[in-house]
């Protein structure tokens, strides 16, 4: 595939990614069988594959595949001898309203379902993610994602349960993985798993979108508060994050004149909202954390004592290798790299096939002046990584360290 076709390709999948969520939503009110929605759904963007690269990608996408799954939707209902009052029901454009678009969500995450096959069933059905970006994710065989999703399916179908948002009661149980969709959607955006690209701007401003839905409609939930002030210091610093080449720039290299402050300064005032509650989660101290950061007039005037607290915390609500390991590279900077690699090392069951593990060792053993190490660690993080940008950023540092 030449730069030109891979290009047109890259350009199809981002539509095609755009619009799936949607019409999975619409295909699934209508047809009331996920399974079924699917099929349809993957029926019409087969077709597409194969006219759009020759046709060009219509005005209107979002029509044109609704049209062709409707001529298979239309079939199906056919079958089922009920076709006539739900096709009228397939129509354009659909509902994009925030409880529209998360009626979906809350259904693929109830309750019944194991947690993480709610996740992994939302972040395939509706948010459009593949089966290999999934994997990414939960780090985990793609094998094992698809069973998850699989039996998802089977249990929605079987067990009848509803589409719609749950009551207030009925919230608790399901908010959390809600969250967790639309939190893992936006690191797929933020820098992405697969190797198509090194980010995808459009998933990480649809995960935005979500967030900032949720709080619309729960306005008091401060883990709502503070995943959407996650996400928009995030987003504030998109602008610093690559250079004209596409290639990663660290966030201790970035020019901090391009970060969008207001939208800092709004963030903050999300994280001040929420923290009125009194009930701090790891989404709130995530975004603290990220605000220590952003709130930095220079990368040596960060504040690495108060990031390491603030991990404390988060390892006291919600304990993980992956916040481990973030501590520990907030340690560096405060015990120096010697601790750090202590840290690091107790995590190495559990994280060994995790790059940026692999890439936080590299940096501090070379603290340590063990270079032949340093640069064994890097060339694990590059086996581990697809993405683009990260890869051309690891194979710069074997360059200069062998």
């Amino acid at each position: 595939m030449n730069s030109s076709q891979a290009e047109v390709h890259n350009e199809l999948a981002r539509v095609l990614r755009e619009h799936a969520g949607r019409l999975s939503a619409c295909l699934i009110r209508v047809l009331g069988d996920f399974a079924a929605a699917e099929d349809v759904m993957q029926d019409a963007i087969e077709v597409a594959l194969q006219r759009w690269p020759e046709e060009g990608i219509p005005d209107n996408p979002g029509a044109w595949l609704l049209t062709v799954a409707r001529r298979r939707g239309l079939d199906l209902l056919r079958r089922q001898a009920r076709y006539r009052g739900k096709l009228a029901q397939l129509s354009w454009p659909v509902p994009s309203e925030p409880d529209d678009r998360l009626k979906l969500i809350f259904t693929c995450c109830h309750p019944a379902l194991p947690e993480p096959a709610q996740v992994a069933l939302t972040l395939r059905t509706v948010c459009g993610l593949t089966t290999a970006q999934i994997a990414a994710a939960f780090m985990i065989p793609e094998s094992t994602v698809g069973q998850r999703i699989t039996r998802a399916k089977r249990k929605i179908t079987e067990a009848g349960i509803p589409y719609r948002i749950p009551s207030d009661a009925e919230l608790p149980a399901r908010l959390n993985q809600v969250l967790a969709v639309v939190y893992l959607l936006f690191n797929e955006g933020y820098l992405s798993s697969t190797g198509d690209r090194s980010h995808a701007r459009d998933l990480a401003d649809d995960a935005e979108w979500l967030a900032a839905s949720l709080a619309w409609l729960m306005p008091r939930q401060p883990e709502v508060l503070g995943l959407l002030a996650l996400i928009r210091l995030h987003q504030a610093r998109a602008a610093a994050r690559f250079d004209p080449d596409g290639d990663l720039i660290l966030l201790r290299d970035q020019d901090r004149t391009r970060w969008d402050h207001d939208a800092i300064t709004d963030a903050t005032h999300l994280i001040e909202r929420a923290a009125t509650h009194r009930d701090p989660g790891p989404y709130q101290l995530q975004a603290a954390i990220v605000a220590c950061h952003a709130e930095a007039p220079t990368w040596d005037d960060t504040d690495w004592t108060q990031i390491t607290v603030l991990y404390d915390m988060h390892l006291h609500i919600a304990p993980s290798p992956v916040i481990r390991l973030h501590r520990a590279i907030a340690l560096r900077h405060v015990q120096g790299p010697a601790q750090a690699l202590s840290e690091l090392d107790a995590l190495t069951a559990d994280l060994d096939r995790h790059h940026l593990f692999h890439a936080a060792r590299a940096e501090i053993l070379r603290d340590l002046d063990r270079h032949l190490e340093a640069h064994t660690a890097d060339r694990r993080a590059l086996a581990l990584t697809a993405n683009p940008a990260q890869q051309a950023l690891l194979a710069e540092r074997l360059d200069q360290t062998w």
